[in-house]
């Protein structure tokens, strides 16, 4: 059988370090011209490389203080609460773990089954309650549950929730757009993006980026 395909594939030899900066490279001579500050940048840049879907290098939103109380929240070892465990897994734990911070992901956890099922509610919208019961401030990565962030925006409302950074990126058809325009509305550092893209993917990559900076500011005092 013919190929369609008549380049001969070339296995890489080089280091997973070069690549990287190899894919940042494309990204940023093919994004072109964008409107985010240096900071916010690295986050896009992060996410479009974890998604090769440049319409985030247009899409995301910062709250104007959201980098820093981002990398501030990690350096003073605030938790990480993930809506999911595929958010939860992705997270660099090491950088986390050098300013003495942690991944927290609830929706799993039995009490909260118990309670979502008595309630015949979502289990993402328990976890969020509970979460917000057990951690002070922190960043809120939710990249899968719409509800998840709607309970977490009404929670903010109430004056319950005082999360640090809230990444509200879910993906989907139903809530997912609504739920990130009502997050973009709150006056609190938020970074979202625009319309039913999202995901674990990008809710890790901002994580990450944020991480990566925190350290690299700290390794310069």
């Amino acid at each position: 059988m013919s190929s369609i395909f008549h380049t001969e594939f070339q296995p890489l030899t080089i280091q997973p370090q070069e690549i990287e900066e190899k894919s940042f490279e494309i990204i940023t001579e093919e994004l072109g011209e964008h409107a985010y500050t240096p900071e916010q940048y690295r986050v896009a840049q992060r996410v479009i490389h974890a998604t090769a879907d440049f319409e985030f290098g247009h899409s995301m939103i910062f709250h104007p203080d959201a980098i820093q109380a981002g990398i501030q929240a990690i350096q003073r070892g605030e938790s990480i609460v993930a809506d999911v465990q595929m958010v939860q897994v992705g997270i660099s734990k090491p950088r986390l773990e050098s300013f003495g911070g942690d991944v927290k992901v609830y929706i799993s956890d039995a009490d909260v089954m118990a309670e979502a099922k008595k309630e015949n509610t979502t289990r993402a919208i328990i976890s969020i309650r509970k979460a917000v019961r057990e951690v002070q401030g922190g960043i809120y990565a939710i990249g899968n549950a719409p509800t998840a962030l709607l309970e977490l925006i009404r929670l903010v409302k109430e004056g319950i929730a005082k999360p640090s950074l809230v990444i509200g990126v879910p993906v989907g058809f139903v809530s997912a757009a609504e739920s990130k325009e009502e997050l973009a509305k709150l006056d609190i550092p938020f970074i979202t993006n625009i319309g039913r893209k999202g995901g674990s993917p990008v809710a890790v990559a901002s994580v990450n980026a944020l991480s990566l900076m925190a350290k690299e500011l700290a390794g310069t005092k």
